[in-house]
């Protein structure tokens, strides 16, 4: 067994190896060529020794501001390249491109010309080790019978929730975080249990069962020498018009970190402001001032004792961060900003069992009494620097806020929310909240009836009926206010829909969808939800997929008194994510998704209302341009490793066309130490826009 890990300088593979991303494209030329610029601009012509270089990435990173900063442009089809708008300072800048091994590094300054030199990787080994982790890990031979198959993806997805397979850090073992291992498949049953997900993370991987075996093979077969035969494709039409700037912030061990720039509802809240995230692993708040280029971390307000937990909190040593990295008390997640530019989060504040004697009696609670809450609702009002805590019954997380200013949560199979005006005007936690079950009216009375079956006994079509549906992603239909929820379980399928109506809980409706079951690859796994201006329901499939766009208003029935989530098949719209290698012998790819994004505002110059499917292992956000329908593939290719889990579209300057809005999204895994850099690099705030050339300045 060999644990030697590979460089880019690895051997020529003995049977040949045609590049074919390599090879030059246009016209020629020259050098010496010139690319008006102003003051604040680079800009070159990239080539190699097959010409000029098109649809490869040109990075300009500078580490002379507050905070280390990079521009990320790219060629266009005659090499050119123009990076845009740079502060003052020194810059390196060098080439990245798929069919290439990183060029080296040149030093300039804005308003300079700088032509660059690519270098034609050798091998097929020298040019994968800039392809996304997705590249790598589907050179997996999965087995034949299907019914494995399917169990191995929904397997991976447990995977893909924290982190990316087949980057550089999972697909070589380090002999450090394996001692006394002597075959490599003992290596990953140990490396699997360390660290501070170690007794999740190690159960996860048993679940594999023999199938481990797999991950070993594909280990020894890397260092034997293999690689992906397969390259990425370079980007194309206007994907070559994306600008990428990048900030660091925030901590070298954080984890788990969700990022917002701007109230989801108006675009210019917070014009030029600071972006903020929450980092649930180290409880923790960054905050990048981008006109400054300046970032800062605070803590998080609690009073919470110290969570433990097996998932993400073990008390544990870690190879890199520690021992003991993620111990930790207000646990953040799911930051949002409101129209008072007020940052909401959820943040545990006290214990779970502590519940206010509210939350089983009185108007919600003796109705669907809820014991413990495992994370409430925290307030940072960055004018005055005060926190303000609202104790919830529920346990809260993803969320949305709606037009009339009521924040809503998914919670298990429920919806809950908090009124922000009640709030404000009372402070009064009980008043503020409320919270709807997932009850189907299965006996046509228009109302949810006490006494219902519950989800393990059978529909009485006398009583009504509560469902099961974890509901974790949530959205607002702009069209009726309906409150729209997904799933996170493992082979879920469940779509729902729910109306608080005029007197919640008794008024609330629920409704229940699923994909129609006569697809060539079957439609599981559901990940994040968002609703379009014309009130499409996007939803991305972490283990399929897929991504699914419902429209109810196409549905020729929507009576489902039996929950079968069948009722609607014509409403919809089926598309499937094909831009990257299946897994061997298998119809299903590492496409890995997470969370659905969407560009409302049209941001980014595709057109308003742009679905985005976030995914894993990709370094990528992937948009769908409904006018087109194409995916349109927007990759962070330095540092490899990213994975978001936030996007917001935020207006600075309505008048300055694409320099005055942008996406905003970070680096939003659970380890930040498998980004490439490895431990001690930072995690990035992340800024896209789309010029409208590639060399528009």
């Amino acid at each position: 067994m060999s644990f030697r890990r590979l460089t880019n300088g690895a051997a020529i593979l003995a049977t040949g190896f045609l590049i074919a991303s390599a090879v030059g494209v246009g016209a020629q030329s020259s050098s010496g060529s010139k690319i008006a610029i102003d003051k604040d601009d680079i800009a070159g012509v990239v080539t190699s020794a097959k010409g000029p270089e098109a649809g490869v990435w040109v990075i300009a990173q500078t580490a002379d501001l507050p905070t280390k900063f990079a521009k990320i442009v790219v060629t266009d089809d005659q090499g050119r390249y123009l990076v845009p708008d740079l502060p003052p300072g020194n810059y390196q800048l060098w080439v990245r491109g798929y069919g290439l091994v990183d060029s080296q590094k040149q030093a300039a300054k804005p308003g300079q010309h700088l032509d660059l030199k690519a270098d034609v990787a050798p091998d097929a080994k020298a040019a994968a080790q800039v392809y996304p982790a997705a590249w790598w890990v589907s050179m997996m031979k999965f087995p034949d019978d299907k019914a494995q198959q399917r169990k191995m993806v929904l397997d991976f997805k447990e995977c893909y929730d924290c982190h990316q397979i087949g980057n550089d850090l999972t697909r070589h073992i380090e002999q450090t975080s394996v001692p006394g291992a002597t075959t490599t498949l003992a290596a990953w049953d140990q490396r699997t249990k360390i660290g501070p997900s170690g007794p999740s993370m190690g159960a996860f991987f048993q679940a594999f069962g023999p199938q481990r075996q797999m991950f070993a093979d594909w280990v020894d077969a890397i260092n034997k020498g293999d690689a992906p035969t397969q390259a990425p494709p370079r980007p194309a039409g206007v994907e070559r018009n994306l600008v990428i700037s990048e900030w660091d912030w925030g901590l070298p061990k954080q984890g788990r970190a969700d990022a917002a720039a701007t109230d989801t509802r108006n675009p210019r809240i917070n014009a030029n402001g600071p972006l903020y995230e929450v980092s649930e692993m180290t409880d923790t708040m960054n905050i990048l001032y981008p006109v400054q280029n300046r970032a800062e971390t605070i803590k998080v307000n609690t009073e919470a004792p110290k969570l433990v937990s097996g998932f993400n909190a073990a008390d544990s040593e870690s190879p890199y961060a520690g021992h003991n990295p993620w111990e930790r008390a207000g646990d953040p997640r799911s930051v949002g900003i409101d129209s008072q530019g007020r940052v909401w989060m959820t943040v545990r504040n006290r214990a779970n069992q502590k519940q206010p004697p509210w939350c089983t009696s009185g108007k919600y609670g003796s109705f669907y009494p809820l014991r413990q809450s495992g994370r409430q609702v925290a307030i940072y009002d960055p004018k005055t620097k005060d926190w303000q805590h609202i104790d919830t019954c529920f346990s809260a997380d993803h969320n949305q806020i709606s037009e009339d200013n009521v924040i809503y949560y998914g919670i298990g199979a429920a919806i809950a929310w908090i009124d922000i005006n009640t709030w404000d005007k009372t402070h009064d936690a009980e008043a503020s909240q409320g919270w709807c079950p997932g009850v189907l009216d299965t006996n046509g009375d228009g109302k949810i009836s006490t006494g219902w079956t519950e989800p393990n006994e059978p529909i009485d079509p006398k009583r009504d009926h509560r469902i099961q549906f974890g509901a974790y992603s949530t959205t607002i239909n702009p069209k009726d206010g309906s409150i729209w929820v997904s799933g996170i379980g493992r082979g879920d399928k469940r779509l729902v829909r729910i109306v608080r109506g005029s007197n919640p809980p008794e008024s609330c409706h629920t409704e229940v969808y699923e994909p129609p079951t006569n697809q060539a690859i079957e439609i599981f796994g559901s990940g994040g939800v968002e609703a379009d201006p014309n009130g499409v329901i996007w939803q991305c499939w972490r283990v399929s997929g897929h991504f699914t766009g419902f429209d109810r208003s196409k549905c020729k029935s929507t009576n489902d008194p039996q929950g079968t989530g069948q009722s609607c098949p014509e409403g919809w719209a089926i598309y499937r994510y094909d831009k990257v290698p299946s897994y061997v012998n298998s119809v299903y790819n590492p496409a890995a998704s997470y969370l659905t994004h969407m560009d409302t505002y049209d941001v980014l110059g595709l057109g308003k209302g742009l679905p985005i499917y976030g995914t894993t292992n990709l370094d990528a956000l992937v948009a769908y341009d409904t006018h087109t329908n194409q995916f349109v593939t927007l990759r962070i290719p330095y540092p490899m490793g990213f994975m978001a889990r936030a996007a917001t579209g935020r207006i600075d300057d309505p008048k300055a066309g694409w320099k005055g809005k942008g996406l905003w999204t970070d680096y939003g895994m659970y380890a930040q130490w498998h980004m490439e850099g490895g431990w001690g690099t930072l995690p990035k705030a992340v800024k896209y826009q789309m010029r409208p050339n590639p060399l528009a300045k």
